[in-house]
């Protein structure tokens, strides 16, 4: 018998098709859906692409699909998510049995109408441009619109890797400058929340703003890497405090020098999501700080230094920047919940876009037991009891194993039957009566028999790759790829 309370079975929303090409290798034209024309002609001044528009077009400006760029960044700022990110980059890693962390926030743009969006990846990202490349070849994207791959890159003028967000946008900027556009949207590829980009883009223009920085007013805790941001009664920013790692608290503050007799202030923290108008992206980065390499700790404050208007746009909603693997837990347990907390997987408004696999339907037993649990796609379950868990992909647990609050990446690959020697004593998967309780167990991990991960010396962190594991916050890791042998007890 099979007890699914709220047990899903996802399936990915892929359908049609566009242009999308990765820098450097051979581009994929083809047709997509009909265009969705705006009520005003694009501007003639217009030097770069992007999109964002909501169903309501303003019409005091070009819409965004004409007007917005989208620029994402694989890659974070120093990441805490090893070893998750041993072999791939953020924006790479699963959540949520069927989705890569960067589908959200292409899914947020695409939804918003941004339908020019760059992707700049360099550190491990193999796995993240294939995703992308495969992904989003449409997508209610239009016939002019793509999701294209900017990887790091040498050139004659520039020997070595990108250096930083800025750094990156700066030596990119002739791909950027291929179509006619007058805001750039920044956004980092790894964080979780639901926006539509065209509320930002109104505010952006309604206060004529030069820079426009989206503020948690929700978050109270705050990631070193992006910052606060104290704000007058009219949004506009009139001090910027960034604390690195390692460093005091005001490791980087700047105050705006415009004159405001404004003396309220609140403070808002920083998601790392920047609009900045075209003029005025290539001046900060070609002009006023030609060697800059971040936005968050030199272009940002150094643009309030100088007199720019930088205006806050406050977000309430939920959000979640994967600062690190207690966080990332977190998010996955919450899609587990009935409860309206975390971020909504199931939102037919908003849906999240990723790769359609075509993969075959979950097979469960009929002495299966699950409860509270998201399964993903082509799993093969035997006689096993699940529990506010994430199964991913492809996942195979043997008969009378035990799984609770626990993150399951799945497989790339189905094993085939015939494989013999070592890869048969500890096949892909979780082997016949293995309790897991608490962990997340990367993609390809063969799990034995009898093997029980539970954390028992109730470590809060410790550091046993060379053994397949480690602790981070108190949850056990198991590495990619890893293999943990019959009757292991972690």
């Amino acid at each position: 018998m099979v007890i699914l309370q709220r047990s899903f079975i996802h399936t990915s929303l892929v359908s049609t098709q566009a242009k999308h090409h990765i820098t450097g290798s051979d581009s994929i034209h083809e047709k997509g859906s009909p265009k969705l024309h705006s009520s005003l002609p694009p501007s003639p001044s217009l030097l770069i692409t992007n999109s964002q528009q909501s169903q309501t077009p303003t019409l005091l400006f070009p819409s965004a699909k004409q007007s917005v760029a989208a620029i994402v960044f694989g890659d974070g700022h120093e990441s805490q998510l090893y070893p998750l990110t041993k072999r791939r980059s953020q924006g790479a890693i699963p959540i949520a049995a069927n989705y890569r962390l960067i589908d959200s926030v292409v899914s947020n743009c695409i939804s918003s109408n941004i339908n020019h969006i760059y992707a700049l990846t360099q550190y491990n990202s193999t796995s993240l441009n294939s995703h992308l490349s495969r992904a989003y070849s449409g997508v209610g994207l239009g016939n002019e619109g793509f999701v294209e791959v900017i990887a790091a890159y040498q050139s004659p003028g520039n020997k070595g890797w990108f250096q930083g967000t800025a750094d990156s946008v700066r030596r990119c900027l002739w791909v950027l400058e291929e179509y006619p556009m007058t805001e750039f949207l920044v956004l980092p590829g790894h964080h979780l929340y639901r926006m539509d980009y065209q509320k930002l883009l109104k505010a952006h223009r309604d206060n004529k703003a030069h820079i426009t920085v989206a503020a948690s007013i929700a978050r109270k805790l705050h990631d070193p890497g992006f910052g606060f941001l104290d704000v007058n009664s009219e949004n506009q920013v009139v001090e910027f405090r960034l604390k690195l790692e390692g460093k005091p608290v005001n490791a980087v503050s700047a105050k705006s020098s415009s004159e405001s007799k404004d003396t309220a202030q609140n403070s808002m923290t920083s998601m790392g999501i920047y609009l900045i108008n075209r003029d005025i992206m290539k001046r900060l980065l070609e002009e006023d700080f030609p060697k800059a390499n971040d936005f968050a700790s030199e272009v940002i404050p150094g643009a309030m230094s100088i007199g720019m208007k930088v205006q806050a746009y406050g977000f309430d909603g939920y959000w979640e920047d994967m600062r690190n693997i207690e966080a990332f837990y977190q998010a996955n347990m919450q899609s587990t919940k009935d409860a309206d907390v975390g971020y909504n997987f199931y939102d037919r408004e908003s849906p999240v876009y990723t790769l359609r696999r075509c993969l075959p339907p979950t097979h469960i037993t009929d002495d299966c037991v699950i409860i509270n649990s998201v399964i993903g796609d082509g799993c093969i379950l035997n006689g096993c009891r699940i529990k506010d868990t994430v199964i991913g992909t492809r996942t195979r647990i043997g008969d009378g194993a035990m799984i609770e609050d626990s993150v399951i990446m799945g497989s790339t690959i189905y094993q085939l039957q015939t494989e013999g020697g070592e890869k048969r004593k500890v096949p892909i998967g979780i082997g016949e009566h293995t309790f897991v309780r608490k962990a997340i167990i990367d993609k390809n991990a063969r799990i034995g028999k009898n093997v029980k991960i539970m954390n028992k010396d109730k470590a809060q962190e410790a550091d046993r790759e060379a053994n397949g594991y480690v602790i981070r916050d108190g949850i056990v890791v198991v590495v990619r790829s890893a293999v943990i042998p019959d009757g292991t007890i972690l």
